[in-house]
């Protein structure tokens, strides 16, 4: 499923070392701004103790976890907008992506320069805010201007209807304002679907800290939650250098005790894959059985014919019904035979909405 988060930031701030510990892809990480030049794109598991329960129930031959895309995308200075520094590269990098991790620098160090001088998360994140602002206000301009006429006329209501919302839009980036905090209703976002707004994507800030903060944050985590508060964005807690060290480890065993030390119970780099999982609005059903256990990404909301053609075109094409089991009565029976003897199998048609953690077996006739 070809859905991408772009991790951005200030140059500098950690995106690079955190890039290095999601993914097996190897980001240049060096003490000089622009050190990540073209997007280097992670294709990151995402942990999900779920399929390992069904792994240990079912001791297939094969255990396949689903996958997310992750962006690492060149630092950006004030000026982007105007095209400063790598600005235009870095705007229609951040254009293709689906979602944002915004890293913030919470972190004191002398030996770590910061491109602005001192360390200010919250300022960090305006000028990166501002700059993508401007954009959309620039693609928002051009837009109102083609609509404009037809809008006026009275007899296109389609066109009317979009000059309305641009305007509102407008309103709300002049004001110096995200797009994302303009509440849209369906009809109204469909109607300016084609827009791609930078400000409109999800985002979630990711705060790295020392390992001294990694459990409880610091006074610059607090600024940052204080001043996120009205954006309906998720801010976590990570300390990316630690996290790298996490990762050099050998065994699973060795990692988990460097994590009870530090008083945690998940590594930071688990806890932001799930949460860009979510970021993109996925869920995950399952199959599974003696040959494979697989978790399978879909977007929120799908439902069961469009399910079945994640695995398989011809699944979705001759969806007969599906059968599912919930995750809960498949763990507490211990298998598919006994979720049937039970009755705990659901015989699910075209318009059941595949619920997060479902146990799929489709039925098709092609």
């Amino acid at each position: 499923m070809a859905l991408q988060c772009g991790i951005v930031g200030l140059p500098n701030v950690g995106k690079s070392t955190l890039f290095n510990c999601l993914s097996n892809a190897k980001a240049q990480s060096a003490n000089f701004p622009f050190c990540t030049i073209e997007p280097n794109v992670g294709i990151i598991t995402v942990p999900d103790e779920r399929l390992i329960k069904l792994a240990e129930i079912d001791n297939p031959k094969r255990v396949i976890p689903t996958t997310i895309e992750i962006v690492d995308i060149a630092g950006l200075v004030k000026g982007a907008s105007r095209g400063e520094g790598l600005g235009n590269k870095f705007l229609a990098n951040i254009r293709n992506t689906n979602a944002i991790i915004h890293v913030l620098r919470c972190f004191d160090n002398d030996n770590i320069t910061h491109v602005d001088g001192s360390i200010d998360p919250v300022r960090d994140k305006g000028i990166i805010d501002t700059e993508l602002q401007l954009k959309d206000l620039e693609t928002i301009e051009n837009r109102i201007a083609k609509v404009a006429k037809q809008a006026q006329t009275g007899g296109d209501k389609l066109a009317k209807r979009q000059y309305d919302i641009l305007v509102r839009y407008k309103e709300v980036l002049e004001q110096g304002l995200c797009a994302r905090t303009l509440e849209l209703d369906k009809e109204e976002r469909k109607a300016v679907s084609d827009l791609n707004l930078l400000t409109d994507k999800p985002v979630l800030y990711v705060c790295n800290v020392d390992e001294a903060s990694a459990v409880t944050g610091n006074a610059h985590t607090e600024a940052v939650k204080a001043a996120i508060a009205n954006e309906n964005a998720e801010m976590l807690i990570v300390a990316a250098a630690t996290e790298a060290d996490i990762a050099e480890l050998e065994t699973y065993e060795e990692r988990q005790m460097f994590l009870e030390d530090m008083g945690l119970k998940e590594s930071g780099v688990a806890r932001l894959i799930k949460a860009a999982y979510r970021l993109l609005e996925l869920e995950t059903f399952f199959t599974t059985g003696a040959d494979e256990s697989r978790a399978w990404t879909y977007r929120k909301g799908t439902k069961a014919p469009q399910a079945a053609g994640v695995i398989h075109t011809d699944f979705e094409k001759g969806f007969i019904r599906a059968e599912v089991i919930k995750y809960a009565d498949y763990v507490e029976l211990g298998s598919e035979k006994a979720c049937r003897d039970a009755g705990k199998i659901g015989i699910e048609g075209k318009e059941y909405i595949v619920e997060d953690g479902d146990i799929m077996h489709f039925l098709f006739n092609v």
